[in-house]
């Protein structure tokens, strides 16, 4: 059955959103038009992890590929709305454009910013204006509660900071990371699980107010710490499985032994790296 789409050896943007109808179209891919927003929601998510692991890779033929892999679930929930007669492509793209705009006084109007820093000031602050927020407890509601649990905690204490509900320096931000430490220790000795699981989150919490005044991306830092785990992780495998050691029953100190060992090997290798 011949479909309303010309193929060719390079295609460009117009190409892309008729395609995509004709994906949607009667007679068109059963996959596709069965899909709705709520069906591919979370390919949106997991499409843009992988954006950055190209990014973190420095793989721009990867970044390329998965950059299209994200446009292509844009592309999707704006053909559902434009099916229901709501918005089209040209409308988000009108949209970001004219926000783009606004936002940018410094560039398009008689504001001035010296550096990044006044440029995000001037970019939240006709942020606020634009959608009618008065209070900066507003922005802070915008922020999604679908977003990974540290970086929603860094970006709603970063707006509390703006409004100027932060501590001084980092010593207060430390003093209360110990504090809540103290108070989940409490929590295990009374047993109260609801209790636990509370304090735990404040001691997270905590550790993100840190992580801002050391200039540390919170999400980042504890994927660093993950893969470093388990970098020292496979290590440990390796060598128990060399000496016959049998993880589930070998002690706790044999395993740190195994753990230090790992240590000094991932130290020693990159050492010679920087050779």
């Amino acid at each position: 059955m011949a479909v309303d789409f010309e193929l060719k050896e390079r295609y460009n943007v117009n190409d892309l959103v008729q395609l995509i109808k004709v994906l949607r179209a009667p007679g068109g891919c059963p996959w596709d038009r069965k899909q709705t927003h709520e069906s591919i929601r979370k390919n949106f998510i997991e499409e843009t992890y992988e954006v950055i692991e190209a990014i973190n890779k420095n793989d721009t033929d990867l970044l390329r590929e998965e950059l299209g892999d994200v446009l292509l679930q844009i592309m999707l929930h704006t053909e559902m709305e434009r099916e229901k007669g709501t918005f089209d492509f040209d409308e988000v793209v009108n949209e970001l454009c004219q926000k783009l705009v606004i936002r940018h006084p410094h560039v398009f109007g008689d504001s001035v910013a010296k550096d990044s820093f006044e440029a995000l000031g001037k970019w939240d602050e006709v942020k606020l204006q634009t959608k009618g927020m008065k209070k900066q407890s507003e922005s802070m509601l915008k922020v999604p509660r679908e977003f990974p649990a540290l970086m929603r905690a860094q970006k709603i204490q970063q707006k509390a900071a703006k409004a100027g509900f932060d501590w001084d320096d980092l010593s207060g931000a430390v003093d209360k990371l110990y504090e809540e430490i103290n108070e989940l220790k409490i929590a295990l000795e009374q047993g109260s699980q609801p209790q636990i699981e509370e304090e735990f989150g404040d001691v997270l919490f905590s550790c993100v107010n840190v992580s801002r005044f050391i200039d540390v991306d919170s999400e980042e830092a504890l994927t660093a710490s993950t893969d470093k785990f388990l970098n020292r992780y496979l290590i440990v495998e390796r060598l128990a499985q060399e000496r016959g050691v049998d993880m589930k029953e070998a002690s706790v100190e044999r395993l740190d032994l195994l753990w230090d060992e790992a240590k000094r090997i991932i130290a020693a290798k990159a050492k010679m790296e920087e050779l």
